[in-house]
């Protein structure tokens, strides 16, 4: 079954509930802050087993103190879809459990 791009409108009603995400460049984007190093790296180790039980992936950028997150479809031309909109809900539950969103 192929997926959809999303439009405009249901990006922006996607992106109301996920506080501290955006569009940009047709990918759904959030960058965390931690206290340091190694609680960063293990939401990056978490949001990876997530993409593995979801089967999509984003792009996880890891710094000192700091993770970047930013999604888009593939097979949808690289626009965003229902699965990024999901995949953004996981890795928002993810960071909460951790006390970071």
């Amino acid at each position: 079954m192929a997926v959809e791009p999303l439009t405009d409108e249901e990006i922006e009603r996607g992106l109301a509930d996920l506080p501290g995400w955006s569009l940009r460049d047709d990918r759904l984007v959030r960058t965390y802050s931690f206290p340091g190093h190694p609680a960063a790296a293990r939401l990056v180790a978490e949001v990876a087993e997530a993409q593995e039980e979801l089967g999509h992936h984003s792009d996880l950028t890891l710094g000192y103190n700091k993770v970047g997150v930013s999604v888009n479809t593939h097979s949808a031309g690289g626009k965003v879809t229902e699965l990024d909109l999901r995949l953004a809900r996981r890795v928002e539950e993810i960071a909460r459990v951790q006390g970071v969103a």
